[in-house]
């Protein structure tokens, strides 16, 4: 496969834009008007904020390339995953012509980025079991289809999605295959980084939303195709990811081993939240979950989202969602907020 026959014609063609910060980053600069006196944010001297941040995301990528054993040129940076999931559509798909398909029930952003870009999203629901159904893609795939979105461990459903399976996406068809990893980090050693150079159209999605505890500094990233990350900074806002969430990131990364304990905690409150969810009376079904967050069936699932909401314990209703009717998904809190989640569901489910 050459990546580059799935590329919209215009992004080949494009001359990206050249910041300041793209040739000169040393030396006494007057080249960018900037505020060369200093920044009004006191407490911040050390992350100098009166000048733009390294576009080229040097620091970034070697301490996320040394923690993952990932090569520095296969990653890239984006203000959450979101932001990426746009540039892709953006770089692949020509708007009211090509497509994306969507391998359903998941995230539905993948779905909102394709309609705000123009862009056909094809919905192929997951077999019983939330896994790939192959036949089913077969069946509503087009020549047209430029990516594919996968997500694993899937949202909102919470289960992997089989190795195997995803690579066969990746050696069946002429397309982009992005898989969404964002909360891998809680499913054990099921990431398929290891496979990206053997791949050239698989694109792996991460986050330090979720197991890095850091979702209010919004970065996302993503390790893939040495060509695709090239078109990814090419089309890129020039400084996209400022330097506040850079020094939050790096510090992060550095206090690895309490992102460890994070994981291990939240894992062991997952299966206790799974095992005292089957006791309660009107829950139906508990999925299996490889996230930091469960799936279950119960009766009444929206009226008792809305009853819960409206006692403080906020949870989401999927049960809008095809395949997902009556299913409701649940974050794993604290000891203290899943013990009060668990009493509020029993009196609620228990009452009627």
């Amino acid at each position: 496969m050459k990546i580059e026959d799935l590329v919209r014609k215009n992004i080949l063609a494009l001359k990206p834009y050249t910041c300041a910060r793209d040739i000169y980053s040393d030396g006494i600069l007057l080249d960018a008007n900037e505020n060369s006196l200093g920044s009004t944010a006191e407490g911040f001297d050390s992350l100098q904020l009166n000048r733009y941040p390294d576009p080229h995301q040097v620091d970034l990528k070697q301490a996320v390339g040394k923690y993952l054993s990932v090569d520095a040129k296969n990653l890239f940076f984006g203000v959450g995953s979101d932001e990426i999931i746009d540039l892709l559509i953006r770089i692949f798909c020509n708007p009211a012509k090509d497509a994306i398909m969507i391998l359903d029930p998941t995230y539905g952003m993948y779905k909102v980025a394709a309609d705000v870009n123009d862009v056909e999203s094809i919905s192929v629901n997951l077999d019983e079991n939330f896994q790939i159904d192959f036949q089913a893609v077969q069946n509503s795939y087009k020549d047209n289809v430029k990516i594919i979105f996968t997500c694993s461990p899937n949202n909102p459903t919470g289960n992997l999605i089989r190795k195997q399976d995803l690579l066969k996406l990746c050696n069946d068809y002429n397309s982009i295959v992005v898989v969404d990893e964002a909360y891998v980090d809680f499913s054990g050693d099921n990431s398929l980084i290891g496979e990206v150079n053997n791949y050239p159209n698989l694109v792996i999605l991460r986050t330090f939303s979720k197991a890095w505890g850091l979702a209010g500094v919004r970065l996302g990233f993503t390790i893939a195709n040495e060509s695709i990350i090239s078109f990814l900074f090419k089309i890129k806002a020039p400084y996209n990811v400022n330097s506040l969430t850079r020094s939050a990131v790096l510090n992060a990364i550095a206090n690895f081993e309490q992102k460890k304990s994070f994981v291990e905690q939240l894992v062991l409150e997952r299966e206790r939240i799974i095992s005292e969810l089957k006791k309660v009376p009107g829950v139906e079904k508990v999925y299996r979950s490889d996230a930091n967050y469960l799936l279950f069936k119960c009766k009444r699932a929206s009226e008792v989202q809305k009853n819960m909401a409206e006692s403080g314990i906020v949870i989401r209703d999927r049960s809008s969602y095809d395949m997902l009717d009556n299913c409701l998904r649940v974050s794993v809190g604290t000891v203290d907020e899943n013990n009060k989640f668990l009493d509020l569901l029993k009196k609620e489910l228990c009452t009627k």
